[in-house]
């Protein structure tokens, strides 16, 4: 088998061959997962190698790209075409790991390094990305969850230095949270709370991670070439010999989502 995953939990290590062991999934391939990230490029580095073994288990899988990655130019040259590069790169990368459906890569184009405008939901202004006449990346990511309706959430850690990053974060999180509920009613019919897992990009994560999976030489090697179908960016190259420098594994932290109930601290008051 390709694919070997570990779960660490309570200081052992149980081990797996499939993804319904390491996810306890009864059949993934009855599943939808969403890979969500702030750059088209996120997804191949951070989860790329899971991307990549539920595409081959028939999982129903989606990424969510937030920007338009229009910050990414490397030359003055490249600065009035960069966006349909990158998007372009976005769709040959996620062909490698097994994601071969346009309409399955969700592009909500907002403005690369520029999020910090975009929090919440506001009536939308001309030529900013709207959906229903509303813009801001909780409008956009509760229309995206009512519509995909993810048995499992994959997004960069809350940590990472990168800003956009941060901002995805903290904004999917409330957007679990509305996208439960029947607020905002045009963006869709209430959707139920999905798994939710961090990925690692730039920096590590705030508590270890729980899951681990390591892959042979030749299933790395997609890994590798879609790291490196982002040619546009001229560092690429440096990049993935980092990536294969640190190896074929790759690791995911859960995310214990719940919503508040005082009940979980009524223990700590008894006699």
């Amino acid at each position: 088998m390709p694919f070997h995953y570990a779960r660490h939990s309570a200081h052992k290590v149980h081990r797996y061959d499939t993804l319904e062991g390491i996810t306890g999934s009864t059949d993934v391939s009855k599943e939808t997962w969403l890979f969500a990230c702030p750059h088209d490029d996120d997804i191949a580095i951070g989860a790329g190698l899971w991307m990549k073994a539920a595409c081959d288990a028939g999982v129903n899988v989606h990424l969510l790209a937030a920007t338009d990655g229009r910050m990414g130019y490397c030359s003055p040259e490249e600065k009035d075409t960069i966006v349909e590069t990158r998007t372009a790169e976005l769709y040959e990368s996620c062909r490698i790991l097994g994601l071969d459906d346009p309409a399955k890569v969700h592009l909500l184009g907002f403005p690369d390094c520029d999020l910090g405008r975009y929090l919440g939901r506001r009536p939308a202004a001309e030529g900013e990305p709207q959906i229903g006449g509303y813009t801001g990346l909780q409008n956009a990511f509760v229309n995206r969850l009512r519509a995909i309706r993810p048995d499992r959430l994959f997004m960069p850690s809350p940590m990472d230095y990168h800003p956009d990053h941060q901002q995805v974060y903290n904004e999917m999180q409330i957007s679990i949270f509305h996208a439960n509920g029947t607020i905002w009613p045009e963006l869709g019919e209430p959707t139920a709370v999905p798994e939710v897992y961090e990925m690692a990009i730039y920096c590590d994560f705030p508590e270890p991670p729980d899951l681990q999976l390591r892959c042979d030489d030749a299933t790395f090697q997609h890994k590798l070439d879609a790291v490196a179908a982002y040619q546009s960016q001229k560092q690429i190259t440096l990049l993935v010999d980092k990536v294969r420098e640190a190896g074929a594994y790759e690791y995911l932290r859960e995310v214990n989502f719940k919503f508040y109930s005082s009940t979980a601290y009524n223990h700590l008051f008894e006699d």
